[in-house]
């Protein structure tokens, strides 16, 4: 039976991370690890986690790697501990009981399968979709839009990583998250994108649910979330795109244009910090 590492990054949210690990045990499929990346909190969340589950290894960064570098530090342990299969799974989640053995099911039947995404959920509206898996990304309007109903895989263009089983092949091959232009945001678009390319392919398992809380880390609608969001955003386009003038000057408009008429100027300057930053950097 294949072996997997579910890797949970947490910074400043042990109580959502508590009850992710307490989630878990209900899993049904028992050849699995648990790892927790504490990315640099000063909360005292690693104490925390380890008071209430004092089985589950946890690893201290010493400083917030973002997203894609706390995620790596796991995928790295993951790997020299023989994983076959990876889980990028949110802290600020819950998990059906099938949820894992759904994703590894899905995997094991086409070993051209680079990455599983599951259908989410929101946490406190468990009825209604949050994404199914993933999305697409329009390189018209420079934006990627979240299916929020059954589709085809075949229409799928990312799968997120609040949950994406990958195989280990496939990060041999594709090599892990890029930490150095993907702070926080669109790491996983960018994932999908370098599998695709190489020739996996990316799939949702329909009977994978993950319930998933929103913008717990960041919080909705900060300052903060725009600079990072547009910063990758950029980085992404420039990346991927033929030609990225035209998504990236559409989105930025757009969002910069936003910003005016509600009258957020800390919104307002983040965004543009952010799409600066995002020009600026070199080689993506």
């Amino acid at each position: 039976m294949s072996s997997v590492y579910i890797v949970l990054l947490n910074w400043h949210g042990w109580q959502d991370t508590i009850n992710c690990l307490d989630s878990l045990t209900t899993l049904s499929y028992p050849n699995y690890r648990v790892l927790v990346v504490d990315n640099g909190s000063t909360d005292d969340s690693a104490v925390r986690i380890r008071a209430a589950h004092p089985e589950v290894p946890i690893i201290e960064t010493g400083r917030n790697l973002g997203f894609s570098g706390g995620c790596n530090v796991g995928i790295r342990r993951a790997l020299e501990d023989g994983a076959d299969y990876v889980w990028l799974l949110n802290n600020d989640t819950t998990v059906d009981p099938q949820a894992l053995s759904a994703m590894v099911a899905v995997a094991e039947a086409d070993p051209r399968v680079g990455a599983v995404g599951s259908v989410l959920y929101y946490l406190d509206s468990p009825q209604d979709i949050q994404a199914w898996g993933g999305g697409r990304v329009s390189f018209w309007s420079g934006r990627a839009h979240q299916y929020l109903a059954a589709a085809s895989n075949a229409k799928l263009d990312y799968l997120t990583a609040a949950s994406m089983l990958i195989r280990r092949s496939a990060l041999e091959k594709v090599g892990l998250l890029d930490e150095k232009f993907f702070f926080m945001y669109w790491e996983d678009t960018d994932y999908s994108f370098r599998l695709r390319r190489a020739g996996w392919r990316i799939v949702v398992a329909e009977e994978s649910t993950v319930f998933h809380k929103e913008h717990a880390s960041t919080g909705k609608g900060s300052a903060l979330l725009d600079q990072y969001f547009n910063e990758s955003a950029v980085c992404f386009f420039r990346r991927h795109a033929t030609y990225p003038i035209w998504p990236i000057f559409v989105s930025s408009l757009g969002r910069l244009t936003k910003r005016i008429l509600l009258g957020n100027r800390h919104r307002f300057v983040a965004t543009l910090r952010g799409i600066y930053i995002g020009l600026r950097k070199t080689s993506v």
